[in-house]
């Protein structure tokens, strides 16, 4: 359960959330994840560049590509919400998420989407000489970029225990915690 309360209807909004809540819902947009950020319109702005670095992310390696390093970047992160978004896009991509061939970009990607999370002071400049052979500095910018935007995301959705989404529930079984943090002290 939730550690906050979801914004359920348009009286319970207040100001600019309220005007965005009315578009979420009349467009199908809303979840779990918005009716919580919309107890406070600022975080919500925020959080709403995530659409804006994604799209940029897809313009740049693809949809596969993209989906493959946000599930990546999720997985290890451990955030049950955002893994099974990933893993639904996945499968819809005709992809299982348990067994599939990585592509030469997909490789890097995810090794550094893994690294990332683990241990950002860490990245190996071996991984930047790999991501190089596929993008320019600026592209390397927004795939970094948007890294930090999906983990900011896994943890707000971590910390506040969001409540999977209806859609989400019938794979929510297909979600394995990562375990690399249980020695940490």
């Amino acid at each position: 359960m939730a550690r906050v309360k979801f914004i359920e209807s348009v009286d319970e909004a207040q100001g600019k959330a309220k005007e965005a809540y009315e578009k979420l819902v009349s467009t199908g947009k809303i979840t779990n994840m918005k009716r919580a950020l919309l107890q406070d319109y600022a975080t919500f702005d925020a959080f709403m560049g995530w659409y804006t670095s994604w799209a940029r992310l897809v313009e740049i390696i693809g949809q596969r590509a993209a989906t493959v390093y946000a599930h990546a970047v999720s997985t290890t992160n451990s955030c049950q919400l955002c893994s099974l978004f990933f893993i639904s896009d996945l499968k819809a991509l005709g992809i299982d998420p348990n067994g599939f061939e990585y592509e030469k970009n997909e490789e890097i990607l995810v090794k550094l989407a893994r690294q990332i999370v683990k241990d950002p002071t860490s990245v190996p400049d071996s991984y930047f000489e790999e991501l190089h052979k596929f993008y320019n500095d600026s592209e390397i910018v927004a795939i970094v970029g948007f890294a930090a935007q999906m983990i900011a995301t896994n943890n707000f959705n971590s910390v506040l225990k969001i409540d999977v989404d209806h859609r989400l529930l019938p794979i929510v079984g297909e979600f394995k915690p990562a375990t690399w943090r249980k020695d940490i002290k």
